[in-house]
């Protein structure tokens, strides 16, 4: 039977979730953590409530809710998606997860770090995805800006094309199996440097690291650089939707804050819905 998988657990996937089992479709959700929602102390303007709760107590409260609806919930970083004829592959830190349908739920893009050169590169040396860019980095050395899982993820994308990858981990440890063939450097980055484009790192111990490619990987991935990568249309950090919440991806529904607009738990509760409607319309075509 088809399958819907969302990637994120906050208000926008639980109520995608929720929709989704309740019209009797396999339903996953993989999440992490629940986001902005997770580390909101007090929520006043959420409609049914008298008195004032807790962002983990709403979430509780959905998750609760999902579960009992039958909703598969499973506690795990989302490192990649792959997509064919066949369907969808979501690659995760516990496996992949196959589906026939996806909906990002993942929360508003990450901010880009506040490292000099890095917002003036973009494009000319400075990525986001790997999968999409590794190509014009044949035989070149390049650097990833990251420490987790998302973060090595990208470096191992780069390591059959690259001639030589640089893990830089600013200070911190690299939070998952370093691959081989990857070198580690743990120096605070501070700059990004080169001319028409970006031809090197420097640290603040003042050695640069000859770099022909920069690939910011912080944190973990979300749900526009998923979509960037299955090539889903992008508008100023946020996935474009029709009215469905449906990508230009077949299959690719996008729901909360990632799609821009009002960043407010009732809309991401609408989305989240709709979202789930128009993708379990899709699998009964």
């Amino acid at each position: 039977m088809p399958s819907i998988l969302i990637i994120g657990g906050g208000p926008a996937g639980l109520s995608a979730a929720i929709y989704a089992a309740r019209a009797n479709i396999p339903t996953t959700v993989l999440y992490k953590d629940g986001g902005a929602l997770g580390r909101t102390e007090k929520i006043e303007n959420y409609f049914g409530f008298a008195e004032p709760l807790s962002g983990p107590d709403l979430l509780a409260r959905g998750r609760a809710q999902a579960a009992r609806l039958g909703v598969t919930l499973t506690e795990t970083e989302v490192t990649g998606i792959e997509y064919a004829e066949a369907g969808f592959s979501v690659k995760s830190t516990d496996g992949a997860f196959p589906a026939d349908a996806v909906i990002l739920a993942t929360g508003a893009p990450r901010t880009v770090p506040p490292i000099p050169g890095v917002l003036e590169f973009e494009g000319r040396g400075v990525s986001y995805c790997a999968v999409c860019d590794a190509f014009f980095y044949r035989g070149k050395p390049v650097a990833v800006l990251g420490q987790g899982e998302y973060a090595l993820e990208e470096a191992r994308t780069l390591l059959p094309v690259a001639s030589f990858v640089t893990l830089l981990t600013a200070g911190g440890a690299p939070q998952a199996a370093v691959p081989a063939g990857l070198s580690v450097d743990t120096r605070p980055v501070a700059a990004v440097g080169g001319t028409d484009r970006v031809t090197q790192i420097a640290f603040e111990s003042g050695e640069p690291l000859p770099a022909d490619g920069v690939f910011i990987a912080y944190g973990t991935a979300g749900s526009a650089d998923f979509a960037r990568k299955l090539g889903a249309q992008l508008e100023n950090g946020r996935i474009q939707t029709d009215a469905g919440m449906a990508t230009a991806v077949p299959g690719l529904f996008a729901a909360g804050d990632c799609t821009g607009g009002l960043l407010q738990v009732a809309k991401a509760v609408a989305d989240g819905a709709q979202a789930a409607m128009s993708a379990v319309k899709f699998l009964r075509k």
